[in-house]
């Protein structure tokens, strides 16, 4: 618990922080906020009646991590982090977003755009990379595959240039799509991305010793398809690996020895490290460097390999910074106010789905419907949502809401303050659960 003159020092910083927007604005956020001038924030989550409100506004927003939306929104950010351009918010009415994603561009004199688009095999880790990028968790993260179901956008905005991020489903085969019942969107939407890119980025989970070797076949096509886009490698989730050498194996793989054009110089100083099951491109006859060659297991039009955590801010910033160097000349798409072009509640669902696959066993999750019931703006100002997760068995009921209503709340609370960070105001949020009649 913060000493209260720790508490009186966090809300001048918030006031002088306000302050500095005008007058004008000033009075607008305190509207929009009135519980900031009690210095206390209520994250509502109603289940079956219960209510669970959190901690005071200042230190609640420490739970998002250093530098998060919420800390710079109350001026408690780190001091370096003046420097850093600020995230736009998403708002939390359909109205104004769609105003916003029609608006004409805000552009300077000189701007530039990219269009990217994220390819991979499922639970690559595309959507945190996306978040990281973006500055704001707007796609869901889940452990389980199939997380993100159709094609999102996400829009980067700095200075003059506009990086424009497609994060798509991860590939999968028609098979798999026809055997698991998903929607065709995941088998569509990458595919469709790929006609409108300026840069694919390729991204591999290098933690996973049975999927690392090789681009997926899916992938490889995709790559081959569109062999005109330019596309760069990057090898994600580096910080799980216990021997760093294996890095190089998988590059020489990946690449086929040859990135941007030139063939890599790299010593066979150590054997073949465990889970590597490819020989190393010096050891490979000519016939596999052909395109499309039966024994193709990379790609070796590269024009970039990044080694990185999606979740460390520091790699993530030098991959943002080589999209926003490769912008082109041309207009802006969106608005610089534009950080998706999701609605609220497609937003909110997603991230309802996202608990749901990281709290719920095995196929469970993938069974939930979800129906938005409520969702307005409350008389303070604060986003009231009402959500009905519907299942198919009763027992399903029963794992859903938890002993004593204990799960059904934690997910609740969790949902409440990734939305209220990213729509930067109040959440009360109510699911409640019912059986599929």
């Amino acid at each position: 618990m913060a000493a209260p003159g720790q508490r009186g020092a966090a809300l001048l910083r918030a006031v002088l922080g306000f302050w500095q927007l005008g007058p004008v604005a000033a009075r607008e956020w305190a509207t929009r906020f009135p519980s900031l001038l009690g210095c206390q924030r209520r994250c509502v989550s109603c289940v079956a009646g219960a209510a669970f409100f959190g901690p005071l506004l200042a230190s609640a927003s420490r739970r998002y991590g250093q530098n998060s939306a919420l800390d710079r929104f109350l001026g408690l950010s780190q001091p370096d982090s003046l420097l850093t351009p600020r995230v736009p918010a998403v708002s939390m009415r359909r109205d104004e977003q769609e105003l916003l994603l029609v608006h004409p561009p805000d552009m300077p004199e000189n701007p530039r755009v990219l269009r990217v688009v994220l390819l991979g095999a499922p639970n690559a880790g595309k959507s945190t990379l996306s978040n990281q990028l973006l500055g704001r968790k707007v796609f869901p993260v889940s452990q389980k595959v199939h997380t993100t179901r159709c094609q999102a956008l996400g829009v980067i905005t700095e200075e003059e240039a506009q990086v424009i991020l497609l994060d798509t489903p991860g590939l999968i085969s028609p098979v798999k799509q026809k055997r698991h019942h998903l929607e065709l969107s995941l088998l569509e939407d990458p595919w469709k991305s790929m006609e409108s890119a300026d840069l694919v980025v390729v991204l591999v989970d290098v933690s996973d010793k049975w999927t690392r070797n090789q681009l997926s076949p899916q992938v490889l096509q995709c790559l081959t398809q569109f062999s005109q886009v330019p596309s760069i490698l990057v090898m994600n989730k580096v910080d799980c690996l216990k021997q760093k050498s294996v890095l190089l194996e998988l590059t020489a793989a990946l690449t086929e020895g040859v990135v941007n054009g030139k063939k890599l110089k790299i010593r066979q100083a150590f054997r073949s490290q465990a889970g590597i099951h490819c020989p190393s491109p010096a050891a490979k006859g000519p016939n596999t460097q052909s395109v499309g060659g039966p024994q193709r297991i990379g790609w070796p039009h590269f024009q970039e390999v990044f080694m990185l955590s999606a979740l460390n801010q520091e790699d993530v910033k030098t991959l943002k910074q080589y999209l926003l160097a490769q912008a082109r000349p041309g207009p802006w798409e969106f608005h610089s106010e534009v950080l998706t072009s999701q609605t609220p509640e497609e937003i909110c669902a997603n991230i309802i789905r996202e608990k749901l696959l990281e709290h719920l066993p095995q196929e469970v999750p993938y069974n939930v419907q979800q129906k938005t019931i409520v969702w307005e703006e409350g008389p303070n100002g604060q986003l009231v949502i009402v959500q009905k997760l519907l299942v198919p068995k009763e027992s399903h009921v029963r794992i859903l809401i938890g002993p004593k209503g204990h799960l059904i709340s934690q997910i609740a609370d969790e949902v409440g303050r990734d939305l209220m960070n990213i729509f930067l105001c109040e959440v009360q949020l109510r699911l409640s659960v019912k059986l599929l009649s």
